[in-house]
């Protein structure tokens, strides 16, 4: 995985639009008082429900996606109340909460 760049930004021309995404996506959250804490959990929650989709919920291939342990990707499933068997065997759709 390559480094964010020193001014944290995606690195590549590919992802420019995605950069510009994520500023006004940020602007819109703190303009509507969401805390760092609410923003990474929803972060978090939406990438870690996007691994286990393309994972068909298999956790230890979505942990070594993630860059994380799969112990340590078990304790956020299970803090964030997500049923990664709820992916397993399908291409489900990822549902906003």
């Amino acid at each position: 995985m390559k480094p964010l760049s020193p001014d944290n930004r995606l690195p590549g021309d590919a992802t420019e639009d995605l950069n510009g995404q994520l500023d006004r996506l940020v602007n819109e959250l703190a303009s509507q008082g969401v805390t760092l804490a609410q923003a990474r959990e929803i972060f978090e929650r939406q990438f870690i429900l996007a691994s286990l989709r393309l994972n068909h919920g298999n956790i230890t291939n979505s942990a070594n996606h993630l860059g994380l342990h799969r112990n340590t990707l078990r304790n956020k499933v299970a803090t964030l109340q997500i049923q990664a068997t709820d992916y397993r065997g399908s291409s489900k759709r990822i549902q906003s909460s």
